[in-house]
């Protein structure tokens, strides 16, 4: 390959920015909102989805580039865009975001919403004179007693306001100087001529801010004279209604809702920090006054309101939001759990039971049997909490080894690891304490299980540690035995319901040993010469996937056939692009699932005429690493906790596992092959980095995540069949 060859695939053009690529996502999710064909309250939470993606993307994305614009960084991305730019284009984006999330919400949502009989009142002025007296008095027995109210003044410096809560700024004129301009002026200090009074006497304007409590609900269900109806109306339209009786002192000129965002990126300075438990919870608590990056206000906003938050704030107009609805459309959310609307909803799938593991013998006696393949959340989580409860009251267990992300609020795992510590195994667990926005929960976790006697390692200096793995060892009467669980997603029972992963349980002897020299690397930094089975970031695994896309390349060269497929939630990593395009031009066939980010450029001429890129947004989040090449007929499928991206190739401890048994290989091909012929849910990569919906003219229709959950249906009512089979029923004594 030549250098002017080289330079092609590298230059700025064949890449898509990583976070414009982003938003194209969070477009994706939008659209799912916008589908008439799906069920009404399915929509609202897509919805509701996107505003939480929002936030997040602002508090970590946007304030990481602001921080950049601040230190004067001016190195350009992959596309060849400067911090600053990205800026621009952020804005420009996320303002036709909001504008089209708000007309969702306004032209398709709500009345459709009112057709069911929901009616989501635009404000307290809507609300009937029995609704009236309810709503104060609800105020005045459930809401006031909470608020406290906060005056600006020269004694009384503007509040800190918390990073994404709910607040009602409001302007006032104490009611002695009201009532003097009413006699000086001869008229009310309402409507028009309240513009006379602002030209007057500016200066004796006051403002003053109320946080809404997050504490209690913000949907308030009122009573309504129309059978089946139900009317509710958000908590800051009552406390807006009530206001006044904060201020007693004052007329309330205006009051308008509004909310930021602050830089929740934290930045730890590991090499200093003596305790990092310590520093982390330090930084969680100034995650909440950060610098302020995003202003959310109604669009009718008083100026003079609007004037005051801006100068305090230090915000700049591109930075403010205007929207034609409530703020926080996460609240749809809490709408989608009000009960009784379940034909408005998709049926809640359960997960079916695992064929392999349907017996009820001990977990270690079905692991022996041969290698078991997990597909969450068609198939039950159950199996892996049971494999740590068995193991934690299993008296042959002597250890229990364990790498733990993300946990659910009550997690049965922990509880399970407590309890095998106690019971007196040797219980060694990595909790991670860097995991972006789960800090505070881990924490929480970590110093539970070190009470429990429990050895926990608080991540290690630099990485995050993100691979999920399981090491159970077992004394058996043929000596010591490794059971090993490992996975694509975290150990959470909660999200498992939710996001799609695969796992694998084996004892293998060669993963047994690679599984050991993991957590001796984890808790020693004992580095194993060379591995079995398994392929770990940031030192071994670029260089084995850049090996394994190059051997195709050559394959192709060969004139054989080569393919490689592959799915991931990101694609961004340079590197990894460039060899994709190489593999591309030398005749390659590839085929990406991207769920999110992707950086790379389908369709380009000469380049990456042979990629193919999709993208699923469903009921569930497609959160699964498969990995699979044709290696010129013996294929190689691998299954891992990474992406395709710079950190966790190179700021993460992440782990790359094979498929070999080839009853499994045939599952992951399957999945693979569903998914890629997806015509439901399914967009494409466009060529300047856009999604269009897949083409279903002349195509069977099929929705992958709903095949999945009928598969899974129809394995478990052949078990059964099956099972009562063999049950032996006697022949009835003939007469």
């Amino acid at each position: 390959m030549g250098v002017e060859e080289k330079m092609d695939l590298h230059q700025p053009e064949c890449y898509v920015n990583r976070e414009l690529s982003w938003l194209e996502f969070n477009n994706r999710v939008l659209e799912e909102a916008r589908d008439k064909n799906l069920l009404l309250f399915e929509r609202m939470k897509f919805l509701s989805i996107t505003a939480s993606n929002l936030d997040e993307f602002f508090m970590v994305r946007v304030a990481s580039l602001k921080d950049m614009v601040h230190a004067k960084y001016d190195k350009r991305d992959i596309a060849g865009m400067t911090p600053k730019e990205q800026l621009a284009a952020i804005s420009e984006k996320t303002h036709e975001l909001v504008n089209h999330q708000y007309s969702t919400l306004n032209r398709s949502i709500k009345p459709a919403l009112k057709k069911e009989k929901i009616i989501l009142l635009d404000g307290h002025e809507d609300m009937t004179k029995k609704q009236l007296e309810y709503a104060d008095r609800y105020f005045m027995d459930y809401v006031y007693p909470v608020l406290t109210p906060m005056a600006v003044d020269s004694s009384r410096p503007f509040p800190l306001i918390r990073n994404k809560s709910l607040n009602l700024g409001a302007l006032l004129i104490k009611k002695e100087t009201a009532k003097e301009l009413i006699r000086e002026n001869k008229e009310e200090i309402k409507g028009k001529k309240a513009g006379k009074l602002e030209k007057k006497q500016e200066k004796e304007i006051e403002f003053a801010t109320v946080q809404v409590p997050a504490g209690i609900p913000r949907l308030i269900l009122l009573p309504s004279e129309k059978e089946g109806e139900k009317v509710i109306i958000l908590l800051e339209e009552l406390i807006e209604r009530n206001i006044h009786k904060l201020f007693l002192n004052y007329e309330v000129l205006c009051t308008h809702p509004y909310r930021i965002m602050r830089n929740a990126d934290l930045t730890i300075e590991e090499d200093e920090a003596e305790d990092l438990l310590k520093e982390i919870e330090k930084q969680i608590k100034k995650r909440q006054w950060g610098e302020a990056i995003r202003l959310e206000v109604e669009e009718h906003v008083d100026k003079r309101l609007l004037k005051i938050l801006k100068k305090e704030l230090d915000m700049k107009e591109e930075d403010i939001y205007y929207s034609s609805g409530p703020l926080d459309l996460t609240f749809l959310m809490k709408l989608y759990g009000v009960e009784g609307y379940a034909y408005l909803k998709t049926p809640k799938f359960i997960p079916q039971p695992i064929k392999e593991l349907s017996t009820e013998e001990d977990i270690f006696t079905q692991i022996r049997r041969g290698d078991i393949l997990l597909h969450h959340p068609y198939q039950t989580f159950e199996p892996v909490v049971s494999f740590i409860r068995q193991a934690a009251k299993d008296p042959d267990v002597l250890a229990i080894k364990q790498t733990l992300y993300r946990v659910s609020g009550n997690s049965p795992i922990i509880a399970s690891l407590a309890e095998a510590a106690e019971n007196g195994k040797q219980v060694s667990v990595l909790v991670e304490l860097k995991a972006r926005f789960d800090e505070e929960n881990n924490i929480i976790w970590a110093k539970k299980l070190e009470k429990a006697g429990c050895h926990v390692i608080y991540g290690l200096l630099g990485l995050k540690t993100h691979s999920k793995i399981t090491l159970v060892v077992r004394n058996e009467e043929d000596g010591i035995r490794r059971y090993v669980h490992l996975g694509t997603g975290n150990y959470n029972d909660a999200t498992a319901k939710l996001y799609t992963d695969l796992g694998l349980f084996t004892c293998s002897r060669a993963i047994g040993e690679d599984a050991t020299a993991v957590f001796n690397m984890l808790s020693g930094y004992s580095e194993p010469l060379g591995w079995n089975k398994l392929s770990l970031a940031p030192i071994w695994l670029r260089g084995k996937f850049l090996s394994l896309i190059e051997r195709e390349r050559k394959h192709a060269e060969e004139g054989r056939e080569a393919f490689i497929e592959a799915k991931m939630n990101s694609l961004c990593d340079k590197e990894i692009i460039a060899a994709l395009y190489a593999a591309s031009k030398a005749g390659v066939k590839i085929q990406l699932l991207v769920r999110g980010i992707c950086c790379l450029r389908p369709e380009m001429p000469g380049i990456s005429e042979n990629i193919t890129v999709h993208s699923i947004v469903g009921n569930y989040l497609e959160h699964a690493r498969i990995f699979r090449f044709y290696n010129n007929g013996e294929e190689e499928i691998y299954l891992g906790s990474a992406d395709w991206m710079p950190r966790n190739l190179d700021r993460r401890v992440e782990i790359l596992f094979p498929i070999e048994k080839e009853e499994l290989k045939n599952k992951v091909r399957h999945i693979l092959q569903v998914q890629f012929t997806d015509t439901e849910n399914t967009h494409i990569m466009k060529m300047d980095g856009s999604y269009e919906a897949v083409d279903r003219r002349g195509k069977v229709k099929i929705d992958a995540q709903k095949q999945f959950c009928i598969e899974a249906e129809e394995e478990m009512q052949v078990q059964e069949k099956s099972i009562e089979n063999r049950v032996f029923c006697p022949l009835e004594n003939k007469q």
